[in-house]
């Protein structure tokens, strides 16, 4: 029992040094230390990409002093296009920007704008936490379904009511937006 030794564990009664500690005296003859059979060293690096490496560090090399040999060309086709980007924005981003220089009380419209954030991102969590329950998905999806089946057939599949309902968005429309 002082000495128990097999082909990956070993236990001895030596009193050998444990994680810096000296061992503990007790009085009867008891295992103070396990020792493992150690493993065997790590494989050496494979020595099969130096090659690419050196190749791409060449390719990166060529790169660079191809652009520093036409340092003045690049500086001018940037002028070019930045010419270009600033003269051909959006139609859409000139509007919002016309519309934004009209608004009188900016502070106002940023707040409504962060509630509206806000709101979203609230929202977002609610259907998050409601699509999480169990039959509830399944159900709103049953209702989703029947509630665009009516829908198409009131409004939409014969022409008096299609004319109708095409008739009531352009006035909704047309109030939103004004006459245009």
């Amino acid at each position: 029992m002082a000495s128990t030794s097999s082909s990956t564990l070993s236990i001895s009664s030596s009193s050998t040094l444990v994680d810096g500690k000296p061992p503990r005296q007790t009085p009867t003859s008891s295992p103070q230390c396990v020792t493992l059979p150690s493993l065997p060293p790590p494989p050496p690096p494979p020595q099969t990409r130096p090659w690419k490496t050196t190749a791409f560090c060449r390719k990166i090399a060529r790169n660079v002093m191809a652009m520093a040999a036409t340092r003045e060309a690049p500086l001018q086709e940037v002028a070019a296009t930045a010419e270009i980007t600033i003269a051909e924005t959006p139609e859409i981003v000139k509007t919002i920007q016309e519309a934004w220089d009209k608004v009188e009380d900016k502070y106002a419209v940023s707040s409504l704008a962060v509630a509206g954030f806000v709101a979203l991102w609230g929202s977002a969590g609610i259907i998050s936490a409601i699509d999480r329950l169990p039959l509830i998905p399944g159900i709103l999806e049953v209702v989703g379904i029947g509630y665009t089946g009516w829908f198409a057939y009131k409004n939409l599949v014969f022409k008096p009511d299609r004319e109708a309902f095409l008739r009531k968005l352009k006035e909704t429309y047309s109030e939103i937006l004004g006459s245009s």
